[in-house]
């Protein structure tokens, strides 16, 4: 006759040992601290990464293996895609007229291009052209572009230079013509930044308008 089951399988008792041996009650647990515990997490965590080494002994898989791989190579492609995309550009372009299409109409879906007609001998195109290079490098998600303004238009009239198109889509979204409009030689990165940013074309992690600050601290050296 049997006996009955034990209320606590880990109980340290003869009959307990007799019902592990014949396998009716599982191995006593031993206790684990949470340093033990951490460590299982992370061992069932690499589980996932052993899938790269697995496709050498692939006959061995079952159904539920060879699905659980195929998911695991999707999530990668997908994050390498993701990365892709994210780290696409990084630096200014040059082009000509002849690139337009290709560079700025084409530039492919959701892709924000940022293109700077400038001249050399402008001492403000040239502050823009580097305040631009180091906005590239940190926006590497968005296409930024320059290009001599008459190879681009002809007959592009210099006093509208420094001009900043800003794209989405093959389609201007905001344009900056002149230099008035960016505020002359004082034109920190920071200023062109957030008015890239009130276009759309980045995500600044500036918290208020830089020119902003600088009225701000006009004003009050006005009124001391």
């Amino acid at each position: 006759m049997q006996g009955p089951l034990p209320k606590d399988p880990n109980a340290d008792t003869e009959w307990n040992d007799i019902l592990r041996k014949h396998g009716i009650v599982p191995p006593k647990e031993t206790p684990k601290d949470e340093e033990a515990e951490e460590e299982d997490v992370l061992q069932q965590q690499s589980v996932v990464k052993t899938y790269e080494t697995l496709e050498e002994n692939e006959d061995d898989f079952n159904e539920e293996d060879e699905h659980a791989i195929e998911l695991y190579r999707l999530q990668r492609i997908a994050q390498w895609q993701a990365t892709q995309v994210k780290n696409k550009f990084g630096e200014v372009g040059e082009i000509s007229g002849q690139d337009y299409v290709r560079e700025v109409t084409e530039a492919g879906k959701g892709i924000w291009v940022i293109l700077h007609l400038y001249k050399q001998g402008i001492p403000i195109c040239t502050l823009i052209n580097q305040h631009l290079s180091v906005l590239a490098r940190k926006f590497k998600d968005v296409k930024f572009l320059k290009a001599i303004s008459t190879t681009c238009i002809p007959n592009y009239p210099d006093e509208n230079l420094p001009t900043i198109f800003v794209y989405l889509d093959g389609n201007i979204q905001t344009q900056f013509i002149g230099p008035l409009m960016f505020g002359g030689m004082n034109l920190t990165k920071d200023e062109l930044e957030w008015k890239l940013a009130e276009s759309g074309a980045v995500k600044t992690d500036l918290e208020e308008n830089p020119q902003k600050q600088i009225q701000d601290q006009l004003m009050t050296s006005i009124h001391t």
